[in-house]
């Protein structure tokens, strides 16, 4: 029998809020890969959007979404998320999250695509106060367990029973066990519970430079696509326009807040005779409040057209101590790596920030398989369409957490208890003898993929990412079928069955539109159109 009722894989925003609304009645275990704080939920830097202020609207915070989302977006569920926002603010405020104040009201920024300040915050590390406040409820609650260094593998369906049935019901994941060794028995544990919720975040470290943390390898989308779900718009990858640009330091955001508080993006000395140029008016009259699409494409266009490593970022013209107060930890981060950001301009450049698609998911996170739910960046709602808007993404977790769970407890009685399953079974493999192969794959699908399945796109560069996807996926079946599995080989995998998904989508799209641009159909279609892929 299963000690529990729920199995969340994945411990950020998504997942914890989930468990916590979940534990009221039901038995959690919440699964993490690695420390239990450590995906993009504590990176998160922005803040939360929501309608709060007296001369804000719905209507305004729905249609800037779904201008930014370019007309992909699912209206009904923009709607949801957008109505529910002051709900899930009070919630985490009630939970101790120390959003920042002015006098009586909360303090509210603005970011890129918005049309008024409507961004709660924490200084500038909104997600680390959140997942704080987040693993403390959990942490506290009798009826959750969370267990790091838990690596999901797949999932467990009705084919892994130890009497199958032809059904499709999901009874929860295999997961290794990262913290015991090779070969020591249990390593691996087949965990099973009446449903199960994947809230593994996204998929950046497809991409060679992305924002995101390491554990960021697509692995519920893999999971749920092996599994037999479909998934939807994975060609649309945000990249973030504002990476600081350091040889030594690879993934440090330069929050969009920056430009929200007058940050300038200008040429930098390597530009010759144009140094120093403002350069967003060439591209569009929202000049650094474009959306994220926009202005990431402005700065591709100039390092590419000027042969640069980076442009600036500047807002050195605001009062020092403004700086030092709305952006305490970048700033302190900057100082260490030798620029003051009250004086000098930030080198940036953009990385992947963001995966907008993922497994299909219905207004209550349900997936295409009995049991199976998904939510938070792994899914795809129909919030953000073809581009998310600044800030909407932490809401998206918190929003649907709270369904996904209120979902499952109003299913609870109808929900049977799983059976008993097959072990996961390692007597006919060994231990892998060349863990290089394994670097020089992940090495591989991370360069192609951002040289030609990046921000802008062709059908010849994507042709060739699919031929290597091709290679790859022979030589990567059949090492997993080889080796016991190591967290190494498990990213592997996923990263790969990402990047084909990614490809694939990419490459069935005509057109160009949000995030996704294809100098081969630069134009827009009249009408907007989900890639769906079925498996």
């Amino acid at each position: 029998m299963s000690d529990y009722d729920v199995i969340i894989v994945g411990s950020g925003a998504a997942g914890l809020s989930a468990a916590l609304v979940l534990a009221e009645r039901a038995r959690v275990l919440v699964l993490a890969k690695g420390a239990l704080d450590a995906g993009s939920t504590a990176w998160a830097q922005g803040g939360i959007a929501a309608v709060l202020d007296a001369g804000d609207t719905f209507e305004d915070h729905i249609r800037d979404t779904m201008v930014a989302g370019a007309g992909l977006n699912r209206r009904e569920a923009v709607e949801y998320v957008i109505e529910q926002a002051p709900k899930a603010i009070q919630r985490l405020i009630d939970l101790g999250v120390p959003f920042n104040t002015d006098g009586q009201s909360l303090h509210l920024t603005r970011e890129g695509g918005h049309s008024h300040r409507r961004i709660v915050h924490v200084d500038d590390a909104t997600g680390w106060a959140v997942q704080d406040a987040l693993l403390r409820a959990a942490d506290a609650h009798p009826n959750i367990t969370m267990r790091p260094n838990m690596v999901a593998i797949d999932l467990i369906g009705d084919r892994h029973r130890t009497e199958p049935e032809g059904g499709q019901k999901i009874w929860g994941v295999y997961a290794l066990d990262a913290a015991k060794e090779a070969g020591q028995k249990g390593r691996v544990e087949a965990l099973t519970a009446r449903a199960t919720i994947l809230a593994t975040g996204g998929a950046g470290r497809t991409y060679l430079f992305s924002t995101a943390p390491r554990g960021a390898t697509g692995d519920g989308i893999a999971m749920a696509w092996r599994a037999g779900c479909r998934v939807s718009n994975m060609e649309f990858m945000q990249f973030h326009p504002t990476c600081l640009y350091n040889l030594d330091v690879k993934n440090f955001l330069i929050t969009e807040a920056v430009r929200g508080e007058g940050g300038i993006l200008k040429l930098p000395p390597e530009a010759g005779t144009e140094a120093g140029r403002r350069f967003m008016p060439d591209f569009d009259q929202r000049l650094e409040l474009a959306p994220r699409d926009i202005v990431a494409r402005a700065i591709d266009h100039e390092i590419k057209r000027l042969g640069l490593d980076y442009v600036h970022l500047d807002i050195s013209h605001r009062e020092p101590e403004f700086v030092r107060e709305h952006f305490p930890t970048i700033h302190e981060r900057l100082l260490k790596l030798g620029i003051d950001m009250t004086v000098q301009p930030i080198p940036v450049v953009p990385a992947q920030h963001y995966t907008c698609g993922g497994v299909r998911v219905d207004m209550a996170g349900r997936a295409d398989l009995p049991g199976l739910y998904a939510i938070g960046e792994c899914s795809d709602t129909g919030l953000h369409g073809a581009n998310r808007l600044a800030s909407n993404s932490l809401l998206e977790c918190f929003v649907f957490g709270d369904a996904s769970a209120r979902d499952i407890l109003a299913r609870m009685d109808d929900l049977p208890p799983p059976p008993p399953v097959r072990p996961w079974d390692e007597s006919r493999v060994s231990a892998a003898d060349e863990e290089v192969v394994i670097k020089q794959n992940w090495t591989e699908i991370r360069r192609f993929m951002w040289n030609y399945v990046g921000i802008v796109r062709t059908d010849k560069r994507m042709e060739r990412a699919a031929n290597r996807i091709r290679l790859l996926n022979d030589e990567v079946k059949e090492y997993y079928g080889n080796f016991r599995v190591t967290q190494d080989l498990i990213e592997l995998r996923n990263l790969l069955q990402t990047a084909d998904l990614i490809v694939r989508s990419a490459r069935r799209r005509k057109e160009s539109r949000g995030l996704h641009f294809n100098a081969d159909y630069p134009l827009t279609d009249e009408v907007a159109r989900d890639t769906v892929i079925v498996p």
